[in-house]
């Protein structure tokens, strides 16, 4: 066997930067990161227009590929963003036989749906499968849980299809449920080990009701996230002068732009806030003609957030969904500011109330409007909070987190069981 200081690890995901995104930035720095301890790193990600089909990335090969499916305009919204598909795509499973033929990985470490091409590889390429969970995808097409804008209670067949059609229309809604829910009992099957990246997530996904192996490895962020480099002073100049409360994140009422919008303009002469994002056609939020006060601005580069973190007053993430494991808190807690975050999925892992931030009832205006109020009135609170933010980061940074994603590889490779928890 191959010594196992030295791993050859194949990431499959659907995006990689530079497309923007949590899970895309999440892919990239395990990716680095995994590379820089000594490991020989793959990725394989979706061609998408305009990228090249390989590249290096700071020591990580990159290996664009193209389905069938992503081949078909007509099934996506955004071309530029090709989705891998709820069903093994004959052209996928082609070329990634040919990859894994020639690289022979020993841990293929999959993210999202583009593992539904490799799993019926998984015998034949002889490397142990991780399924790292950022959504709760294992039993929901839309990935989200939501049904409407409401948290759903849980799985159904006749529930699930009827939502998804709702969601995507009959003609791809009930088709994408269908082969979603098969693809998955094949991965329930033969997947070594699930990662979720929060308990919420594993209580989502049925980890724990089916015993399925798992173990919980949060989301990360590098070690240095709190130290931001100098960013284009005209970039910057979009900002407000004085200091401001900030929003990051998706442009959807699953976000709870809209709530924070709504409780916003309830609050006494506030400071300026901030939206910080992408447009989404998913439970979308319109983003022109804001209340005063209201600055949005869209598809900011990370370092440029990251200055805007400094930069603010408070962190606010009001969330309806049951979050995963958002990296946004985190970013703000590193540069030392309180956050402000709804009380479900994720957040009650990073924030803690009371101590480096506080924590809300989802949909709760006027809870939202009294926290905010709170540490506006209150700056030596918000010190205090922001002091204690940067010391719980720690527990969420790339040299605590990649060793628990070595350690896991390491005992599949020794044929050890995973200790669900």
């Amino acid at each position: 066997m191959k010594p196992l200081n030295k791993l050859k690890i194949m990431i499959l995901t659907q995006f990689y930067p530079p497309l923007i995104g949590g899970e895309e930035r999440f892919t990239r720095d395990l990716s680095r990161q995994l590379s820089a301890r000594g490991h020989e790193v793959i990725v394989v990600t979706l061609l998408q227009d305009g990228l090249p089909q390989q590249e290096s990335d700071q020591g990580v090969r990159v290996v664009r590929i193209q389905g069938f499916t992503q081949r078909l305009d007509f099934l996506y919204s955004d071309t530029g963003r090709r989705a891998a598909s709820p069903y093994p795509d004959p052209g996928l499973l082609l070329e990634l036989q040919r990859i894994v033929q020639a690289e022979k990985p020993d841990i293929v470490h999959a993210h999202n749906w583009i593992v539904h091409s490799f799993v019926p590889l998984k015998a034949w390429s002889g490397a142990k499968l991780v399924l790292t969970l950022h959504d709760f995808s294992l039993v929901c097409a839309k990935k989200k849980l939501l049904i409407g804008d409401e948290v759903c209670s849980g799985a159904g067949l006749r529930k699930c299809l009827a939502c998804s059609a709702d969601h995507y229309g009959a003609a791809k809604g009930i088709p994408t449920t269908l082969f979603n829910w098969f693809s998955c009992a094949l991965e329930r099957q033969l997947v070594d080990a699930f990662v979720p990246v929060s308990h919420a997530v594993a209580v989502g996904n049925d980890l724990i009701k089916q015993g399925l192996p798992y173990e919980v490895i949060p989301n990360f962020v590098p070690d240095d996230v709190g130290h931001v480099p100098a960013v284009d002073d005209e970039v910057l100049r979009q900002l407000p002068d004085e200091p401001f409360l900030l929003f990051v994140g998706a442009f959807g009422r699953y976000k709870g732009v809209d709530l924070l919008l709504e409780s916003y303009q309830l609050l006494s002469s506030p400071p300026p806030l901030v939206l910080i994002g992408y447009e989404t056609s998913e439970y979308p939020i319109a983003t022109k003609d804001m209340p005063p006060g209201v600055i949005v601005l869209r598809n900011w580069k990370h370092d440029a957030v990251m200055a805007a973190w400094q930069r603010c007053l408070i962190g606010i993430t009001p969330s309806m969904w049951i979050e995963p494991c958002a990296t946004t808190p985190m970013e703000a807690m590193a540069v030392g500011k309180p956050v402000i975050a709804t009380r479900i999925g994720g957040f009650i892992d990073i924030v803690k109330d009371g101590e480096t931030g506080l924590l809300v009832t989802p949909g709760d205006v006027d809870g939202l409007v009294e926290a905010i109020a709170r540490l506006l009135a209150n700056p030596q609170e918000r010190a205090a909070m922001g002091a204690a933010g940067r010391e719980q980061v720690r527990n969420f940074q790339a040299s605590t987190v990649i060793p628990r994603y070595e350690a896991l590889y390491t005992r599949l490779l020794q044929g050890e069981p995973v200790v669900s928890g």
